[in-house]
Order: C-alpha cells, then structure tokens, then sequence
C-alpha cells in the first residue's frame, strides 16, 4: 500500500466534487440551468434524473466536509446560476453566502479549497442566447468569475476557470451525450473557441484583480490504434488531436492542432486567431484528469472524423471505461515534455465507478482500492521521470449524479443512498485516508 511518505514534500491529498452533482439544484434561490431542461428530454439521462436534490449537500455540507478530515484539500465548483440565476445581473445573495459558508468550513477543517468556476452547469437563460456558440459568453463567464472571487477568492488556495473543456464543447455539441445535447458541427467549433476564451479573459481579469494561483483543468486519455494498419494509426492521431490535443495547445502554444483544423476550421469564428494572445496566457498550474485508454479504428465512410473507438477486452469500470494506469504516468509525461515544462501539474480528477452496494453497513470495494493504488502508483512513476506533479484528488467523495447517466454509476469514496441521504464511507474510503494519513 503506498502511503504519504512515498511521495515529495507538500504533495496535496484531497478529493473532488461539483456543484450540480452534489448540492441539490432546487434548493436555495439557483435557476433553471442546461442540465435541468437536458434531464427532462425523454432518454437523455437515465430514468429522466436531474441534480434537483443529488446528495442535498447544500444543506448536509459540514457533515461531508467532516468526511474529508485527515486529507489536504478539497476541490469543489460554483454553479454558475446559483450565483447568477439569470448567467448575468441580478445576483443570487444566498447563492453567494452558501459558497461563503462552504469556504469557511473547508479551511476550519485544515483543509486547502480548490475552486473550480465553472464545471458543466451553463444558465439556461444564457443557452437561450446561444450559449457557448456565443462570443459573449467570454464576458458573461469572467463577470461571473469577478462575482464569485470578489466574495471568496480571499481564501481559496487556487482556481481553475473551466473543468473539461472537452465535455463542454466537443461531447455536449458534436456528439450531443451532454446538455446541451447538440450534433453540429458548426455550434461545435465555435463552442470550443469560446470555452477557451472565455477562460483567457477570465485569467485576464483575475490576475488583473491579483488573484494567485490560476489554472484549467483539462481531460486526457491515453491512446491506441486497433490495428498496425496505418490507416488506424492516422485515425488514431486525429482522435488524439481532438480528445487530447485540441486544449492543452491552445493554452500553451496559442494554436489548434491540424488535425482539428481539418474538420473544425472552416466553422471557428472569424478572425479567431486573434484571440490565441489571450488564450495562451501564461498559467500557474494545470490540472489533468484522467480515467481511460480508447482503442480507436478507421471509420472512413462515416464523416469527418472518421474514426471510431473499439470493444477490448481488458478489464473495465462501470461506466465500461478500460482500467490502464500506465496511461496516467505516460499522460504526465507527454505533458511536461511537450507543453508544460517545469509548470506545476495536478491530477485533479482520477477514479472509477463501480456498481457498489452496502452489505451488513459497510462496502468492500476491492476493486477500487486496487485502482487507486495502481494510479498513485502511476503518479509516483511520473514524478520519479521528472513530472513536477503537486497533488492527487480521487474523483469522487461522494457517490452523486453522474450527468448523463443519472445516480446509477458510483464513483464516490463514500456510498449514497439517494432516498435516505444516508452516507456509508466504503473500504476505500478508509484505504485513502490512511495513505494521506500523516
């Protein structure tokens, strides 16, 4: 079992959350937002769920807080239209003091808050405007981002603008998996343009305000061709460029993979390179998340992108996602080689569902366990190869509402029943807290 001292001095153990999926969407004066319509389109999630009470940890925040006890930080996001029910004016007092309340109980455990802005809960007020296929979204999210920092950016220990740009784009309008459900091509271009200016004007305005310690957190999945045939190996660079390249070059290069601009530049908005300055902003941190391998094959009669991915039979978590820790250290890797250099990385988000269910009041989650340790251990390797890595926050503290796929996939470290509320710490649970334990 790996444990603290396995790592550098200052590593940061903490766990992750967001705001829709745990707080409880119909308490507390927050508006409509793109999940709460999303959800009520037959067969977009399952059983029609939504985020309307989650894990109500609106109001059973400090019992969870409790949880955390013993870990180094805790990274938690802000809904956009708690804050701002309308995405924009009048703002949502108790919205604001909730954020407050939830601040100070973190950092009166001994706990670092790491704030996420914005982490897929997009107003419905603003979707109505177009949303993130709207250049004005850049100003709505860095007004947003002043309102929210204004009140507590005194005491959080970082910020990241934007949790997974590639959800909020690419899988949400080209594939429409995610609210707001879109398959086009051009609301897709323009929606990962956006995203990423909206985070470059949002840095610009938080460091202007002095605001330390500003990052993204982006996705990555490790890659592999189903084939030696080359045609597989070109269909695989292309699914790189988009699942992992197509953010992490922006916001350091100032430019968009070929490959997306293949399929993707006759759609982005006018005169978009002009922006490229303020999206690749010099940043303090990144955050990775990692999770998955794809194994991917030609698809060239279908459109552009002419790929697909393919069944393996490697082992796999409830969601179906193949387990291949190697993947995290060779992500890690790839990053600092090619993009980041010496620029201080976190693994913000990392962990596996897994169809548990309490037994005589406890869960015996093995599997878990073995992820987690086989990740820190990929990590470890990562940091022995030279990756200036900060922290690890397993994904996720709670077993809560996994967007598209309703309660039914359990992430958490800590089981949920969701029509009692009743909170179970699983095996890994504890597993975890005596490797962060000092």
């Amino acid at each position: 079992m790996p444990d603290r001292t396995d790592f550098p001095g200052g590593f940061l153990f903490g766990a992750a959350t967001a705001a829709y999926q745990i707080e409880g969407h119909s308490f507390g004066g927050a508006g409509e937002t793109i999940w709460d319509r999303f959800a009520k389109q037959p067969g977009k999630v399952v059983n029609s769920e939504s985020g309307a009470v989650a894990c109500d940890h609106y109001h059973r925040y400090e019992a969870d807080l409790d949880l955390l006890a013993g870990l180094d930080a805790y990274r938690f996001s802000t809904s956009w239209a708690r804050v701002l029910p309308e995405g924009r004016g009048a703002v949502n007092t108790e919205g604001l003091d909730y954020y407050d309340r939830l601040v100070d109980a973190t950092l009166a455990r001994g706990l670092q808050p790491f704030l996420t802005l914005y982490h897929w809960d997009m107003p419905a007020a603003l979707q109505d405007l177009g949303g993130w296929t709207n250049r004005d979204v850049a100003k709505w999210f860095a007004d947003f981002s002043e309102v929210v920092i204004e009140r507590i950016g005194d005491r959080v220990a970082s910020v990241a603008t934007i949790n997974e740009p590639w959800c909020v784009s690419y899988l949400s309008h080209f594939l429409g998996h995610h609210a707001p459900g879109l398959q086009d091509i051009a609301a897709t271009a323009r929606a990962v343009h956006h995203v990423l200016l909206a985070h470059g004007e949002a840095l610009e305005r938080l460091r202007a305000r002095g605001q330390k310690n500003l990052g993204i957190v982006i996705n990555f999945e490790a890659t592999q061709p189903a084939t030696p045939s080359a045609a597989d190996a070109t269909a695989t660079a292309r699914f790189d460029a988009i699942m992992n390249r197509m953010f992490v070059e922006p916001v350091t290069r100032g430019t968009y993979p070929a490959q997306v601009i293949e399929g993707l530049g006759p759609h982005l908005p006018e005169k978009w390179q002009d922006d490229m300055a303020k999206i690749s902003a010099p940043l303090d941190w990144l955050g990775v998340n990692y999770y998955t391998r794809s194994t991917i094959k030609a698809a060239p009669s279908s459109p552009w992108p002419h790929f697909e991915p393919v069944a393996t039979d490697a082992a796999k978590t409830q969601m179906g996602w193949e387990i291949y820790p190697d993947g995290l250290s060779e992500t890690l890797n790839r990053i600092r080689q090619d993009y980041t250099g010496d620029l201080p990385l976190y693994v913000t988000e990392n962990g596996m569902a897994w169809a548990d269910q309490p037994e005589a009041g406890s869960v015996n989650d093995v599997e878990r366990i073995a992820y987690i340790d086989r990740h820190l251990a990929a990590i470890r390797q990562a940091i022995a190869d030279g990756c200036p890595i900060k922290g690890f926050f397993y994904w996720s503290l709670l077993d809560n509402f996994e967007w598209a796929f309703g309660y039914e996939k359990r992430f958490g470290l800590v089981h949920v029943d969701f029509d009692t509320q009743k909170r179970t710490p699983k095996a890994s649970y504890t597993h975890y807290k005596q490797i962060a334990a000092r």
